[in-house]
């Protein structure tokens, strides 16, 4: 059970930006922005920060969900983690990678470029100074808007995450 009361979307404060999370987002209001909801501010610029990662970034879509759900685990955020499987596997992951996500050591499954990506994920998450090794081994194989992008994902997602599991926002 949530720590703090989700937000009455009626609200007159909170209503016309519900209104758009719906029309933004699927038809509902999930949990997350219910209980960002009990501070206008702060929802308007979590989704505008998020729309902005999630649907603008040039970083790859695989990539992106692939860092997602790498810090889900490392953060224990079991939400974040089943709410982004859907969005990892209609971005090409397959079932066994995203099980493998899970696995300190992630194994063969993925590429090079791709275990490059999730040791910076794992470092930015984990021990926040990341050796330059760490980000030597990404500069090849993306831009600096896409290194940027990256960066942003990763530590968007642990703002996610630590919001979603210091509040115990109920899964949907």
């Amino acid at each position: 059970m949530a720590r703090v009361a989700y937000a009455d979307e009626s609200n007159p404060e909170a209503a016309p930006l519900a209104q758009r999370i719906r029309a933004e987002r699927g038809g509902k209001v999930l949990n997350l922005y219910k209980m960002l909801l009990n501070s206008p501010p702060v929802a308007e610029g979590w989704l505008k920060l998020l729309t902005a990662i999630r649907q603008q970034c040039l970083l790859s879509g695989r990539m992106r969900e692939m860092v997602i759900l790498r810090i889900a685990v490392l953060n224990e955020a079991p939400y974040e983690f089943g709410q982004h499987v859907p969005f990892a596997l209609k971005e090409g992951m397959s079932p066994e990678q995203i099980e493998a996500l899970r696995q300190m050591d992630i194994g063969p499954l993925f590429n090079d470029v791709e275990r490059a990506v999730v040791a910076y994920a794992d470092s930015m998450t984990r021990e926040i100074h990341v050796p330059d090794t760490v980000f030597d081994a990404l500069r090849p194989h993306f831009s600096e808007r896409e290194l940027v992008e990256l960066t942003a994902t990763v530590a968007s997602y642990n703002l996610v995450s630590r919001f979603l599991e210091a509040l115990q926002i109920d899964h949907e």
